[in-house]
């Protein structure tokens, strides 16, 4: 059972469009091929794709150039090449132009030389001072706001050294009013935690080790010469 015949109209869906592309392309270009071969014609083929991307045939050992040449010499009065360079030397000729204006603003507002000044009428003068003053605006908004973002800065950062700074002062005053202590054994942790809880003032003992060790050799009877030292 053959194909259906398919109606020839823009393909709406963009994937399926670039699928039938991308077969018809190769297709065309296996014809251009044969064609090529089997008659020894000279065959150019050049196409283009919805995202601007190209594609060519050209016959083994011609070039896209070699085959337009003949077609100029074939027509006779029709010059692709000239045509197209007389364009390029009239965009050349524009940006020169525009190349040239815009170098001799520059002199002007420079004040690169006296000359460049004098060929300006009065009104010419006036409208370069407006440009100028209002050049020297933007300017000077742009140089406030720089400052006044670094000086915003400079502000933060005092601030937050101040702020430090009155934290620490508070730290000391707090460890004036509530010195600070050592706990030298581990018995002496119930002292840690009565200050912990806001005991004005406290007093810790701490037994050495060596007492202990004396202790044990005279025995639970013996005389205590445990030494407490207040810290």
């Amino acid at each position: 059972m053959g194909r259906g015949r398919i109606e020839i109209k823009w393909i709406e869906n963009s994937t399926n469009r670039q699928v039938t592309y991308s077969k018809r392309r190769n297709g065309i270009f296996k014809k251009a091929h044969e064609l090529s071969v089997l008659c020894d014609a000279k065959v150019s083929l050049i196409m283009f794709s919805n995202n601007k991307k190209m594609h060519e045939y050209i016959t083994p050992g011609l070039t896209t150039k070699k085959v337009i040449d003949q077609y100029q010499k074939t027509l006779g009065d029709v010059d692709l090449w000239s045509s197209h360079y007389e364009r390029m030397l009239e965009n050349l000729k524009k940006l020169k132009d525009i190349n040239h204006k815009l170098r001799r603003q520059i002199r002007h507002r420079i004040g690169e030389g006296g000359l460049e000044l004098n060929d300006l009428s009065c009104q010419q003068l006036c409208s370069l001072e407006e440009d100028m003053n209002s050049s020297i605006a933007i300017i000077r908004e742009r140089k406030y706001h720089v400052i006044k973002t670094r000086t915003d800065t400079c502000k933060k950062k005092v601030r937050s050294l101040e702020q430090m700074n009155g934290n620490l002062l508070l730290e000391l005053e707090e460890c004036e009013i509530h010195p600070q202590f050592l706990v030298h054994d581990e018995g002496d942790e119930d002292s840690a935690v009565a200050l912990a809880n806001g005991a004005s003032t406290l007093y810790a003992f701490c037994q050495h080790r060596y007492h202990m060790h004396l202790h044990d050799h005279h025995g639970a009877g013996g005389d205590m010469n445990d030494d407490l030292r207040l810290s």
